[in-house]
């Protein structure tokens, strides 16, 4: 299997002309290729003729050091997107810095009438989420020339491009324990379309469940499986130490106490899906008793459900 490392860059439109079923119009794709060793066996770089947004946005020129005359001999974006999934080859996992560059890239093929990369959530590594799991404190998001300059790799390309941003984000990638790439993430871009393809994932230290899409935000918390407070690790369900409460109508928490594990912290997140539907994000985990009691004295609107 390789890893396909890549980023993008992307221009916008101005204040209140954004088009809203692409915000960001992809204008590069740079991507490097990466064995099962981390050893690079190959690079992708390719500019994008814009369709829709004809003036640079200020804030990505001086970014990017690019102008919409550079690009306007280059092949659009379909071509562009083609090319690149073609040279991904066959078995491949993708490998972004953050969560933003798989959305964005379905969402301009989405707009050109291209298939989707998968039919459901697509697995990949958030090299951003690893560098915090491996060397920092788990919940921290640093900028990539952060994260260079921590570990001292030399910076021998210029930043804010995409095939050097790609490059770097290999680099951080050699420098992580085989342990931390355990940690994997998936992009929702497309939700489970039925209850049997729903993801429930167990990783070191908590689970992650993620739920078919649903109509509205009503349907989706009356769902038993949605709503379920379980040990993760047994599959028992808990007594309830703290009913279900919300700070901002999204986010819902609860906790309980399992007789073998001990308590059990359970998340809930609301998601709007390209649909316009919802679907919902479970995370539940171990806590310590402090944690519990740290939960009760927030100021949560309480949830009767």
């Amino acid at each position: 299997m390789d890893y396909i490392v890549f980023d993008l860059e992307w221009n916008q439109g101005a204040a209140g002309q954004e088009v809203k079923e692409i915000p960001f119009e992809i204008i590069e794709i740079g991507a490097v290729k990466l064995n099962e060793e981390f050893h690079m066996t190959g690079e992708f770089s390719r500019l994008v003729k814009p369709q829709i947004y004809h003036e640079m946005n200020q804030i990505t020129g001086k970014l990017v050091h690019m102008t919409i005359e550079e690009l306007e001999g280059e092949k659009v974006f379909p071509q562009v997107a083609k090319d690149f999934l073609e040279w991904c080859g066959k078995d491949y996992i993708f490998c972004t810095w953050g969560q933003m560059d798989l959305m964005e890239l379905q969402k301009n093929m989405k707009y050109y009438g291209m298939e989707p990369l998968e039919s459901g959530p697509l697995k990949y590594y958030d090299v951003q989420k690893l560098f915090s799991i491996g060397f920092e404190d788990r919940k921290s998001r640093r900028a990539l020339e952060y994260a260079i300059d921590f570990l001292r790799l030399e910076k021998d390309v210029p930043f804010h491009r995409a095939y050097s941003d790609a490059y770097y984000t290999a680099k951080i990638m050699e420098k992580l324990e085989p342990s931390v790439f355990d940690n994997f993430s998936f992009d929702v871009f497309v939700p489970p379309k039925t209850r049997k393809d729903e993801i429930k994932v167990i990783f070191n230290n908590y689970a992650k469940y993620i739920s078919r899409e649903f109509e509205n935000k009503a349907e989706a918390l009356e769902d038993r499986e949605v709503m379920s407070v379980k040990c993760y690790l047994c599959g028992h369900n808990i007594k309830r130490k703290m009913k279900w409460a919300t700070p901002n109508g999204k986010h819902y928490y609860c906790a309980g106490y399992c007789g073998v594990h001990g308590y059990v912290k359970v998340k809930v997140r609301v998601r709007k899906s390209e649909n316009d539907k919802v679907y919902i994000v479970k995370t539940t985990k171990l806590i310590g008793e402090d944690e519990l009691e740290r939960m009760k004295q927030k100021r949560m609107k309480p949830k009767l459900l």
